[in-house]
């Protein structure tokens, strides 16, 4: 047995108020309070680093609004496979930044873009006003501060193999483009967008961002456009340039896989130039009324047409000028005929029916008094006088017969008409019916 052993035993054997001094008491007290000290501090420290470990947990719940679908990137990689790769509207948990961070993009919200990169400079009071400043004609259009597009002649001729003496004309154009993100995989991978600040809203980073792209990619498209159609057409035209330039930015979008979709695109003011403006309204006013002149000789034409010959008018007249059509197509063609004109073919085909029958009764009726003739010519001739003498006379309202006699040479012989009344009146009422009718 050691000494240190020996001491151990012998202490312990000791009362404990004798073997401790005063100074031994005060450490045992003072190492007892920071042991206990110390067992509070690490309790208070294990709820400490549980609420901290809940809190890095509970961050990860992420909420999708309902016009948002969301990308999850798993250190700078875009997490999942195929549609879960997206996230839709909705509450989702993903690991805390900086393993996981959800990239939120608005693919339901569309966006309104103004271009007025084709318009001339404007004061702001003749914005609010909305009136058109106006220029001298003889100030000269400054390229570097006025905008426009360049449109063709509408003298040319689009089917010709050499352009080269082509003339162009300028026209002021505002645009408006509405567009939104329809792929929020390929926006995010190849379009830039700037980083977020402190108090950014992502959605206003995205369109200031892509802002300047689409403007660029846009006037592209309309330059592409303009140069295909002439002034007229651009100043009247809400329709189809619009949805030319929509074609054209959508190929540009889709070549460089932006994810973006052009909802629609519209024209919303065309001007030509200021500086002679006045003489292409009246260019302008001239075009429209030879267009209405126009339109109402060929409304005028196809309507007299019609109501005389009906809709085979144009088809008969042809084929009466084609020598090479037979008479039994011809005829056929006249069988369709319809209007006034079938109306007087129809009295012409009566008239002459009405002929050849007044024809066939004559020849009969000579025939029959051809016998009687050849027995007795003269008393048939003073028939057929008689006959005529009573036709002629029979309408006749007035009748004065004078028969002469052999011998009365140098003889005078008057008259005396006393008309009747009757037929007096008679003849009045005809005439004012005339009169009336006419």
């Amino acid at each position: 047995m050691t000494e240190h052993d020996h001491d151990k035993k012998d202490n312990k054997h000791v009362p404990y108020s004798e073997s401790q001094s005063p100074l031994g008491q005060e450490l045992d007290a003072a190492g007892k309070s920071l042991s206990e000290a110390l067992g509070i501090s690490f309790a208070i420290l294990k709820v400490i680093m549980v609420i901290l470990i809940i809190g890095f947990l509970a961050s990860g719940f992420k909420t999708v609004g309902s016009n948002e679908q969301a990308l999850v990137l798993r250190f700078g990689a875009i997490r999942g496979v195929g549609e879960n790769r997206l996230l839709g509207p909705g509450a989702h948990w993903i690991f805390p930044y900086p393993i996981d961070e959800i990239i939120k993009i608005p693919v339901e919200s569309t966006v309104n873009l103004s271009i007025d990169s084709f318009w001339y400079p404007e004061r702001p009071e003749d914005v609010l006003s909305g009136r058109e400043r106006p220029v001298r004609p003889d100030t000269p259009l400054d390229p570097l501060k006025d905008g426009y597009c360049i449109t063709r002649d509408e003298k040319q001729d689009e089917t010709a193999v050499d352009a080269t003496g082509s003339d162009y004309n300028l026209v002021h154009t505002k645009w408006q483009l509405t567009y939104q993100i329809n792929d929020p995989e390929r926006f995010f991978r190849n379009v830039y967008v700037r980083s977020v600040g402190p108090g950014d809203v992502y959605f206003d980073v995205i369109t200031q961002s892509i802002e300047p792209v689409l403007t660029d990619l846009f006037e592209g498209a309309v330059v592409t456009t303009m140069v295909n159609y002439t002034i007229d057409e651009a100043i009247s035209s809400q329709d189809r340039i619009p949805g030319d330039v929509k074609n054209q930015m959508q190929k540009k979008l889709d070549r460089i896989q932006s994810g973006i979709n052009v909802v629609s695109v519209q024209l919303t003011q065309s001007t030509p130039p200021r500086q002679v403006k006045p003489a292409f309204e009246a260019s302008t006013l001239a075009s429209q009324n030879r267009d209405k002149a126009i339109t109402e000789a060929r409304t005028y034409a196809e309507t007299t047409l019609n109501e005389a010959a009906g809709p085979i008018a144009e088809e008969l007249f042809a084929a009466l000028h084609d020598e090479t059509m037979d008479e039994q197509q011809r005829e056929l063609l006249w069988e369709q005929l319809a209007g006034t004109a079938q109306e007087k073919l129809g009295d012409a085909r009566e008239y002459a029916t009405k002929v050849v029958e007044n024809a066939r009764a004559n020849a009969d009726y000579i025939e029959s008094l051809l016998p009687e003739y050849r027995e007795r010519p003269e008393l048939v001739l003073q028939r057929i006088y008689l006959d005529a003498i009573e036709n002629i006379l029979k309408n006749a309202e007035e009748k004065f017969v004078v028969q002469t006699t052999e011998g009365t040479k140098g003889t005078e012989i008057r008259v005396l008409l006393n008309r009747d009344p009757s037929l007096k009146r008679q003849r009045t009422g005809s005439e004012e019916t005339t009169q009336e009718n006419q």
